[in-house]
């Protein structure tokens, strides 16, 4: 069944809804995962805000007449075109720019998540559970046989986790703000861990409409070059409190 949402008016709000996380511990990883998933371990997060959804075509559409910035390649595609999409085909650098902008327009503190960060959101508050909503499969979700036939879809139709985050684990890939590395789970610190020094990759989390499995479990990592402009691509805002 649809969660009731409603979205800030489009034509004149620029700032996402954001969530309130509260900092905590938590049990970063997957002992069942891919390697780069393991060890499981033990991380803090500090309080943070993160976008109720990813950003959409709508709020993205603000960014590009404000700086006269080049579309994404999906841009008028339509399967990808409708305002409450996810604005997809975004490189780490145009989200990044993205942030910037916002933060200048604001004066608020707007960024990419951390990969702890975004796992901590994910997850909740259910401590080791695989999905946002526990364990069970995603086949087992309402309606999951008939959505993301050709694309992304609107954001906010479903219920959001126990946090109020909508498609957190599903519709597109986020990018977060590390370098990626498979094996920096050994090394990571366990408070407000960053990532590695610069890399080639950049990670992203969540789950895409384009896969077979439409939704990645909490814990699951991946990673593209930054520059790179996909059509399952997305990203959402964290804040500083």
């Amino acid at each position: 069944m649809a969660a009731a949402y409603s979205q800030p008016d489009p034509a004149t709000c620029i700032e996402p809804r954001l969530v309130s996380i509260s900092g905590a511990w938590f049990l970063m990883g997957s002992a069942s995962g891919q390697d780069c998933e393991r060890p499981v371990h033990r991380v803090w997060v500090d309080a943070f805000q993160l976008a109720a959804t990813q950003v959409t075509n709508a709020e993205y559409a603000h960014f590009l007449r404000s700086t006269g910035s080049q579309p994404p390649p999906f841009w008028t595609d339509k399967n990808f075109s409708d305002p409450q999409q996810p604005v997809t085909g975004v490189s780490w650098f145009d989200a990044n720019d993205y942030s910037q902008w916002l933060s200048s327009q604001t004066g608020l503190a707007y960024r990419l998540p951390s990969e702890a960060e975004w796992e901590r959101a994910a997850r909740g508050d259910l401590e080791q559970q695989d999905f946002p909503w526990g364990n069970d499969p995603p086949q087992s979700l309402p309606d999951y046989a008939t959505r993301w036939q050709t694309g992304p879809e609107p954001v906010a139709r479903y219920a959001p986790n126990a946090f109020g985050l909508y498609n957190i684990c599903d519709n597109v890939h986020e990018w977060c703000s590390d370098w990626y590395d498979p094996n920096y789970y050994a090394i990571s610190f366990d408070h407000n861990p960053r990532g590695p020094e610069p890399g080639q990759r950049k990670a992203s989390r969540g789950g895409s409409w384009r896969h077979h499995v439409k939704i990645a479990r909490c814990s699951a990592r991946s990673s593209i070059p930054p520059e790179f402009q996909y059509a399952d691509y997305g990203f959402r805002l964290a804040c500083n409190i």
